[in-house]
């Protein structure tokens, strides 16, 4: 019997890195305004980012997780470019009073982030089976999530400022990881260290 035709994997670059520095480019920018280190007015330029940077960049880089088999960069790209996307649209509806939550807006923002938290905890401890750097962000991530959301709550901006601090924080982390995927993929070998687990078979 003949040798039945096998489907050939689709080659494509690793798009690690650029999920990577779409997500660290605009939770820097959302943190630098939840740090309160701009004025109030000018906190929503994070708006065209999390659309077309850290939304659908995302999603593109991981649509072409997808065609690498890598179920945690598929899951974590495409899952937080629909979380900047769904966060840009849900401000943009409250500033034009299409969405209006009134006493409850701390209640919305607060269950909205509480899902992400959630989400972000299990992805975090998957975390472990990759690399340090990778590790880093996720675990600082996830305790932004946590003082981001108990901040909304409880509605204390002290929280939500430093919410902002630790998502420079991650933003930093996400750039350090993004950064060395790179480098060390045009240099030919690992140049910037991520620290890669071991994991016996």
């Amino acid at each position: 019997m003949a040798d039945e035709p096998k489907l050939q994997r689709l080659q494509v670059a690793d798009p690690g890195p650029l999920g990577l520095a779409a997500f660290a480019l605009t939770t820097f920018v959302l943190s630098v305004a939840n740090a309160g280190w701009i004025p109030a007015a000018a906190a929503t330029v994070f708006l065209p980012l999390a659309l077309f940077y850290g939304g659908l960049t995302q999603l593109i880089a991981g649509s072409f997780e997808f065609f690498n088999r890598n179920t945690f960069g598929a899951t974590a790209f495409s899952s937080y470019g629909g979380f900047w996307i769904s966060l840009a649209v849900m401000v943009y509806l409250e500033i034009q009073h299409v969405l209006v939550f009134g006493s409850a807006a701390g209640i919305a923002l607060g269950l909205f982030l509480l899902a992400w938290t959630i989400f972000t905890f299990y992805m975090m401890i998957a975390s472990f089976r990759l690399n340090g750097a990778l590790t880093a962000v996720f675990v600082v991530l996830f305790v932004t999530f946590v003082v981001l959301t108990i901040g909304a709550f409880t509605g204390m901006a002290s929280l939500t400022h430093l919410g902002g601090y630790l998502g420079v924080v991650t933003a930093l982390l996400a750039w350090y990881t993004s950064g060395a995927g790179v480098i060390n993929s045009v240099s030919g070998h690992a140049v910037v260290p991520v620290w890669p687990y071991s994991h016996s078979s």
